[in-house]
């Protein structure tokens, strides 16, 4: 089953248009792969939402017990956060206003927890056994299959011989039945 575990990183002073080209590029991957975007990306927005990413991870591992290896970014959003106003003076005694914004990231990771992964685990080398004992009986048919027909070549000619020996008949491969083989087999038991 899986579950959810979350972090918030509130008033990072960057462009919520900048923040999003990295969220967007790590949105639904795993995490160590989203990891490694985030490494060798040369955004200044990286940084932080590495950071970010990292706590999310730690949230996972700790607080709601999930594995590290099943975990993969369900939702990652930014949204605008308070902005700072400020005014930068211009030609002719003018004021002209700067904008200066901020973000509110938030990750969602999702995974399996630890307990059904190793469920999970055990559940698919109880499967590998069974189908490797599957895959022996196979065999073994197989082999008693192949065995069993070299007898019956080996009766077959016998029958031939005996036929030929005692009622002066020749027969062919062909006019053998299995009911002959049967009644053959009678006679050597007797």
């Amino acid at each position: 089953m899986t579950e959810q575990a979350k972090a918030k990183l509130n008033e990072l002073r960057m462009a919520p248009r900048k923040v999003r080209l990295l969220i967007d590029l790590i949105r639904g991957l795993d995490v160590e792969e989203a990891k490694a975007q985030l490494r060798l990306s040369n955004k200044n927005a990286s940084e932080p939402v590495l950071k970010l990413l990292n706590s999310a991870i730690a949230n996972a591992e700790h607080n709601h017990n999930l594995d590290k290896s099943t975990l993969n970014v369900k939702i990652a959003t930014v949204d605008e956060g308070p902005m700072l106003k400020r005014w930068k003076p211009r030609a002719f005694g003018r004021a002209t206003p700067v904008r200066k914004k901020s973000s509110h990231v938030k990750i969602v990771l999702e995974g399996k927890k630890q307990s059904d992964v190793s469920n999970a685990k055990a559940k698919t080398e109880s499967k590998d056994k069974d189908t490797e004992e599957k895959k022996d009986k196979k065999k073994n048919k197989k082999a008693e299959s192949e065995s069993r027909k070299k007898i019956m070549r080996k009766t077959k000619d016998e029958i031939k011989e005996y036929a030929k020996e005692e009622y002066d008949i020749e027969l062919s491969t062909n006019d053998l039945k299995k009911e002959m083989i049967d009644q053959f087999f009678e006679e050597l038991e007797n």
